[in-house]
């Protein structure tokens, strides 16, 4: 957790606290909101940003309508009532009864189309009641969220201050949590009464046995089965000693149809339906003693103590597959994607466009005055002809995850689909009771396809959808006022079993008959990979002659999906979107995977989510960094937007790095692409870490050898540079073997790492035959240090000046001989953000690369003017620092401590080199900084093989504002005017 997120946590605690009393509306609502605001939302004056009883004119009643609360620049507004207010009663409002909700959305009615609510909050202190006014009225349910909750999910309300976030019905989240706690606990029961339950087939029919029940639980509880509690009743029927002869009863005849059964089936038995599907096909499978307990969790705890209906499929697949899963449960708590972020990626890829073709249906008016009765029937034949056309195109939609796991990305698709299917029955139902359609439902599960290596995951996602259709189909219900039939299952066929990367896709449905591709491959670097799915991706990644790519070696696993759907989409419609780690996206890795991609298979890139932390709603969360890509082969008018935190910008061209650029590959080159100083890597020991040093360790050897002290230089790694820390090292170059002779302690620190050596790989070996020194030995008078990892925390990477008196580890990059000018230019933001754009990552921090961030970093061309402003502006970060002797750079460099002095010295130096590239520091956002330098980078590329003979065409895009300044961001915080 971040400390920003920390305090807000803090904040949110305190502001629950404050207000878990009960509370009257007068006098009070000011304060709560503006608290709310301010404190827990981290709002700079909140007071300019929400207004209180605003009051308009109502025409027909001729008195004014007052609302409590209304904040323009999100569209929110707020009816307040005291705490002891129900939200749901109807209270006396100008002659009528109203309930808040209404009170409110009366007030909306009298504002102009384009300045209405974009959502309603009706409140009464500790709770929360959010209407969603994008949905239609017959679908507008409120998301509610109590005083209690807001500590935990505080960011549930960020919709008041950003237009981009949506609140989530965190009770649903509550509820399939639940859910999976109970599952948990049933699987451990069971478990523990198995003969053998590490046993392959065990395992599988234990977790069979898991999914079974809890069908059989959401099934009595939805109201499939037909009578209440019918499957706990039944149970109820046997003593527990004879629950498991009863469940084998139980599972037969929900396999059987109903002319198939004993016409002599005990009356409990015969009430149950069938169920079919393959859910419970297999009749052998192995199942233990129920025990007094299992009897008792699945009676009392799991039936009769909760609701299984209010789950939702979405979340609870993925739950309910980590509590069976034995991988996760080792590793603890339950994952599962946010259903916010699974909107990430199916919103840009489908949906939005389908809501907007929904939205252009039913926004235009078939009932207007002074129209003729036969043009209005015309216009109402028309309206009707473009819905069912509408439901249609729904119905004829195809999607596959090719890593589906439980199915969230496919079911959250299907609620998804169905929900804008129901709006449009309800809008084809109109004054009706009824459609004149036996089965007015046309969008399908079958519609849906899905990959997945898990054997079990697979059950558990044909199971979520299944869920979500019964859930889906009792919207319908209410819709239409008639009960359909849902049961038997339709076969769910479409989910198959199997690795998605030896598996021809085409196989599960042909690439000419599917409509988008969508998921969240797994998330392996090759640090990581088994040897099985590094054999994966040397199968994926080969060229047009069958031979592995050079850099595959080294791919994320996640690659392999893009390599194989690009391969797969091509001369198709098909679009697709991947979750994956930002890697892909960074550093060497670009070239590498879309290189091969762009060319090869022309794919294009549609959208993109640039870099954010990808939380599993979890109990033990799991942070990520990851983008969103978004991509096809077919190049059409549709247009490229790119996400980068609250803001959506339109692109005229994406790049692989996800910048709005010309489409270039910074691949790695051993030469700097200007004419500067070469970086080096610094010194490698090679030497088991017997001439390395402690300081305790250095007095310790000079006390007894006082003449080493002549030999002993100061060693840096980054994690020393960046932390002060003191390490020290045995530096023996051109030292005599006459003087080595005589420091028998430091002879037996040589000899100690001649033995590591000689045990070492064949390289290494090598090195045995030179024990006194270093794999490298770099020492030059005066240099400039680079550590080649740093936080992405921090603005700026810590450089700084060393001399010949310390020794630079390899983990420190040097550029010998540097000026205070070259120390100016890479200490400014312009290379900062070049840096954040091309670099690689370790884990989410900073992995600066000579080949691929300084080789190919575009210098500006500089008069002696600008260039002896840098010189001054540089040497007042160094002047700034000397303030500040006893800390460390890492202590200096903290984003939240940054001396102010450092600070203003860094945005002076960032203005000079802005300024010197001929960039506006007052408006120029980190984005658009990048793009001008990619496009210096491509002239420069240009020019070099225009000298070699080769030609390198690019597609060059306009600028598009952004919303972040490069320097002016930091620089008005510090009494700095634009």
């Amino acid at each position: 957790m971040t400390q920003i997120a920390a305090e807000q946590k803090k904040e949110a605690r305190r502001f629950a606290k404050k207000w878990a009393k009960d509370v009257k509306e007068d006098g009070n609502t000011a304060p709560f909101w503006l608290s709310l605001l301010g404190d827990v939302l981290g709002m700079e004056h909140p007071e300019d940003y929400i207004s209180f009883e605003d009051a308009v004119k109502h025409e027909e009643k001729g008195s004014s309508l007052f609302v409590d609360a209304w904040i323009p620049s999100t569209r929110v507004i707020i009816e307040q009532k005291n705490t002891d207010a129900p939200l749901d009663k109807k209270y006396m409002r100008h002659g009528r009864r109203l309930t808040p909700y209404e009170q409110a959305f009366e007030y909306d009615q009298t504002q102009p189309v384009d300045q209405r609510a974009r959502y309603i909050i009706a409140c009464n202190f500790h709770e929360f009641w959010i209407y969603d006014m994008n949905e239609p009225e017959a679908f507008r349910k409120p998301i509610k969220l109590e005083l209690q909750d807001i500590p935990e999910h505080y960011d549930q309300l960020n919709f008041l201050v950003d237009k981009a976030s949506k609140p989530t019905d965190i009770k649903e989240v509550k509820i399939s949590v639940k859910a999976g706690e109970l599952v948990g606990k049933l699987y451990d029961a069971l478990h523990a009464q198995y003969q053998n339950p590490s046993d392959t087939e065990s395992q599988k029919a234990l977790n069979v046995l898991c999914v079974r029940i809890v069908f059989c639980l959401y099934a009595e509880d939805a109201g499939i089965f037909g009578g209440v509690d019918q499957f706990r009743h039944y149970l109820e029927r046997w003593k527990w000693e004879n629950a498991r002869d009863g469940l084998i009863q139980l599972f037969k005849v929900l396999d059987t149809k109903k002319e198939d059964r004993d016409p002599y089936l005990r009356e409990d038995l015969a009430a149950f339906p069938y169920v079919n599907g393959g859910l419970f096909s297999d009749e052998h499978i192995e199942i233990p003693r129920i025990t007094e307990e299992i009897y008792h969790i699945i009676c009392d705890d799991m039936s009769r103590g909760f609701d299984w209906s209010a789950i939702s499929p979405t979340i609870f697949g993925a739950v309910f597959e980590s509590t069976l899963n034995p991988e996760t449960r080792r590793k603890g708590g339950m994952h599962y994607t946010s259903i916010e972020n699974i909107h990430k990626v199916i919103d840009p890829l489908f949906l939005d466009d389908l809501k907007k073709e929904f939205d252009t249906i039913v926004s235009v008016p078939y009932e207007q005055k002074f129209i003729t009765r036969r043009k209005e029937i015309t216009m109402r034949v028309d309206y009707r002809r473009k819905l069912l056309a509408f439901q249609e195109r729904l119905a004829h939609l195809t999607f596959l995850d090719p890593a589906c796991g439980s199915g969230n990305f496919l079911t959250e698709t299907f609620l998804s689909l169905r929900r804008l299917e129901n709006k449009a029955i309800n809008e084809l139902l109109g004054k009706q009771q009824v459609l004149d359609v036996i089965d007015p439902i046309k969008v399908s599960i079958s519609q849906f396809y899905g990959i997945e290596i898990n054997d079990f995951a697979v059950t558990v996602a044909k199971t979520a959808l299944w869920i979500a259709e019964s859930q889906m189909m009792q919207e319908t219900e209410d819709i239409i006022h008639k009960e359909l039939n849902f049961l038997p299952l339709k076969t769910n066929a479409n989910i198959h079993e199997g690795n998605a990367l030896r598996i021809d896709w085409n196989d599960i449905i042909p690439a000419s008959q599917l409509s988008y591709i969508m998921g969240n491959p797994p998330f392996v670097g090759y640090t990581y990979q088994e040897e099985e799915q590094k054999e994966d991706i040397k199968n994926i990644w080969v060229d047009e002659k069958g031979k592995p790519y050079k850099a595959c070696g080294k791919l994320d696993y996640v690659s392999c999906w893009y390599f194989k759907a690009a391969q797969y989409m091509q001369r198709t419609s098909i679009r697709a979107a991947f979750v994956s780690t930002n890697s892909i996206t960074q550093g060497e890795q670009v070239a590498s995977v879309w290189k091969p991609i762009m060319e090869r298979f022309r794919i294009h890139i549609d959208f993109a989510w640039r870099t954010f932390r990808w939380d599993s709603e979890a109990s033990v969360k799991a942070h990520v960094h990851v983008v969103i890509v978004g991509f096809s082969y077919l190049s059409d008018k549709k247009d490229k937007v790119i996400y980068d935190g609250e803001h959506a910008r339109k692109a005229t061209n994406i790049n692989p790095y996800l910048m709005d650029a010309p489409t270039v590959f910074i691949e790695s080159r051993t030469k700097p692409i200007c004419e500067v100083p070469c970086m080096i890597s610094g010194n490698r020991p090679a030497d088991g870490g017997h001439l390395i040093l402690s300081k305790e360790e250095m007095n310790e050897l000079i006390k007894v050898e006082p003449f080493s002290q002549n030999f002993i230089k100061r060693f840096m790694m980054g994690k020393e540079f960046l932390n002060g820390i003191p390490r020290y090292c045995l530096w023996l170059v051109n030292v005599s073997p006459e003087i080595l002779h005589k420091m028998p302690y430091v002879m037996k620190r040589v000899e100690l790492c001649r033995e590591d050596r000689l045990k070492g790989a064949p390289d290494r070996q090598k090195l045995a035959i030179t024990p006194t020194l270093f794999r490298e030995t770099r020492n030059p008078a005066k240099y400039i240090a680079i550590p080649v990892v740093s936080s992405e925390k921090r603005r700026y990477v810590p450089m700084g000046y060393l001399n010949g008196d310390t020794i630079a580890g390899n983990k420190l990059f040097i550029i010998p001989d540097a000026t205070i000018f070259h120390f100016g230019i890479l200490e400014a933001n312009v290379h900062m953000a070049w840096m954040r754009t091309v670099a690689g990552r370790l884990k989410s921090d900073y992995s600066y690369s000579k080949n691929i961030v300084y080789n190919n970093f575009p210098w500006p061309n500089l008069t002696p003017a600008q260039k002896a402003r840098i010189e001054k502006t540089a040497q007042g970060i160094l002047d700034a620092r000397k303030l500040y002797p006893n800390d460390s750079l890492a202590a200096l460099y903290d984003d939240l401590t940054m001396p102010q002095e450092l600070r203003k010295a860094h945005q002076e130096n960032d203005k000079a080199v802005m300024e010197a590239y001929g960039f506006n520091w007052r408006t120029m956002t980190e984005p658009e900084c990048v793009q001008e330098l990619m496009k210096m980078y491509v002239k420069l590329t240009e020019a070099e093989n225009a000298k070699s003979g080769k030609v390198t065409k690019y597609r060059k895009p306009k600028v598009e504002t952004n919303a972040y300044p490069v320097a002016a961001e930091h620089l008005a915080a510090y009494g700095h005017k634009k």
